[in-house]
């Protein structure tokens, strides 16, 4: 059967808003149809760079311009980064997602740092994922040629909504990204973060971006918003674990052949809870103690509890086979040092501007 790209927010919500026990059923029915239901992909995401972004997402803590404590670090390298990917396989991550802050990728050392990055992992026999921020249709091309297997963008949230998240970067650039990777053979991994004040329409905008995509993302991480102290979101109440299964299962039953994945927020969920969203049609998930910069489950606890729901990580390349890596030397897409125009509307978010005059009080 072939998949529905011309899915309406009308006919999400519906779905979204059926009683709980048949969008429960419905959700691990297409999940069962699909996937195996016993086996989750295991990611370990790793901040290659921390910390001094220039961008004023109202959720994140690595926005330069609010005061939330955080450690900074420059890049990596790319020795460090290859030890830390050793270990999480040894934990059981077949995958390793590289996380810079940074509001797009510029041509230069750094980038040509990340690209051996890539190489390196690659040859471990693992899958690399980065999020880089915005990066023109060469960078992609670069990237691929490195051995990059996802390139991870989120949508955040749905078009409407996002004005009210983030004033330095506009959505169709997030989509003019994603249409950038999908001219390579990178994988895409796009989703968003429930939490931040959204409607439910606004959940099922960001459902309809990404579902109507030709070919819909191969990874949807769905997030809930760890609200951290200095940023805009700080005082958001924490995400019903009734919220975070509903989106899990719509997500699951509009994008049937895509891998869902529980990310962040999941400190503050049972296992009860976790269960469940993976009887919904979860079947992913990021192991390790942090995530970029927030809290996570310590991977022995996760690995515990794959045991008690009698769970599998997932093997490596087992839904796409393993990109070849082309040496530096070799390579046909050369630094083009680019210097794109990705747009900044620049509209008032005034929960944001708060939080920024907030932190030149506390310097």
């Amino acid at each position: 059967m072939a998949l529905k790209h011309d899915w309406t927010k009308e006919e999400i919500l519906d779905i979204y808003n059926k009683p709980f026990m048949d969008l429960l059923y419905e959700a691990a029915s297409v999940h069962r149809e699909h996937h195996d239901p016993n086996t989750v992909q295991v990611s370990t995401l790793l901040s290659i760079k921390t910390g001094g972004c220039p961008e004023d997402c109202g959720y994140c803590p690595q926005a330069a311009r609010y005061h939330t404590d955080l450690e900074g670090n420059d890049l990596m390298s790319v020795n460090q980064v290859k030890a830390q990917a050793l270990r999480a396989k040894a934990s059981g991550s077949s995958r390793v997602c590289m996380g810079a802050a940074w509001r797009n990728v510029k041509d230069g050392e750094e980038f040509d740092n990340v690209l051996e990055m890539v190489r390196s992992i690659n040859k471990l026999d693992m899958e690399v994922c980065c999020t880089l921020g915005m990066l023109t249709e060469n960078q992609a091309a670069r990237l691929a040629e490195a051995g990059l297997y996802a390139y991870n963008h989120n949508l955040d949230t749905s078009e409407d909504y996002y004005k009210e998240v983030i004033s330095t970067r506009g959505f169709d650039d997030r989509l003019a990204t994603i249409d950038n990777v999908r001219k390579t053979n990178v994988t895409v991994c796009s989703g968003g973060i429930i939490g931040m004040g959204e409607s439910t329409a606004d959940r099922a905008g960001m459902l309809v971006a990404l579902a109507t995509l030709n070919p819909q993302p191969e990874s949807v991480p769905i997030n809930a918003l760890v609200p951290v102290e200095g940023t805009p979101m700080e005082e958001q109440e924490p995400v019903p674990i009734w919220d975070m299964i509903r989106m899990v299962a719509t997500t699951r039953i509009v994008m049937p052949e895509t891998q869902v994945r529980l990310s962040a927020g999941r400190t503050q969920m049972s296992r009860e809870g976790q269960a469940m969203c993976f009887f919904a049609g979860a079947n992913s998930i990021f192991a390790g103690d942090k995530l970029l910069t927030t809290p996570n489950p310590d991977v022995n606890e996760d690995m515990e509890m794959f045991k008690m729901l009698g769970l599998n990580p997932q093997k490596p390349f087992v839904k796409k086979s393993q990109p070849e890596s082309v040496a530096a030397e070799n390579t046909q897409f050369q630094s083009q040092n680019e210097k794109p125009k990705w747009s900044r509307p620049g509209h008032k978010i005034e929960r944001n501007l708060e939080a920024q005059q907030k932190a030149k009080t506390k310097v």
